[in-house]
């Protein structure tokens, strides 16, 4: 599977915010895109994909920015992928063996089975999760962001 910088950007932001929240603090683009190293006019947009989707909140001021809208354990990194880059989980189709009936078999047999494993995977995989173990590889010292 191949996941695109928007997603990634998506997942490791967040990443950051649930390491770095504070009780009804906001952190900016400008901060994440300065600690991550990632352009903030892309993080904008990214960040616009994540509010849509409901994960994140937003408030305007000196004060503004950005923070998770539900603990991290209850952000799963199903809906981070989904809320970045929905293509990834659209039905797989094969086209071209109506005929022979190939095309059904392979669905029902191959990609309909793939497509429920990896988002029960990706469901089961909470934000926390990804804290947790950031934090044994990093010692909760903070991290870099390289792509």
């Amino acid at each position: 599977m191949r996941i695109s910088a928007k997603s990634k950007y998506g997942l490791a932001s967040m990443l950051y915010m649930a390491q770095n929240s504070a009780a009804n603090s906001y952190i900016t683009v400008q901060t994440l895109s300065d600690k991550l190293n990632i352009s903030r006019i892309y993080l904008e947009q990214v960040f616009a994909l994540l509010k849509r989707a409901d994960l994140v909140v937003s408030a305007k001021g000196s004060q503004g920015g950005y923070q998770l809208s539900k603990r991290a354990d209850k952000i799963s990194v199903y809906d981070i992928l989904y809320a970045t880059e929905s293509a990834l989980f659209e039905e797989t189709t094969v086209e071209g063996y109506d005929e022979l009936r190939i095309e059904n078999t392979l669905r029902k047999a191959v990609f309909d089975k793939l497509d429920e494993n990896i988002e029960k995977l990706l469901e089961g995989i909470k934000l926390q999760d990804l804290l947790s173990e950031l934090e044994k590889e990093t010692g909760e010292e903070g991290y870099a962001y390289q792509i």
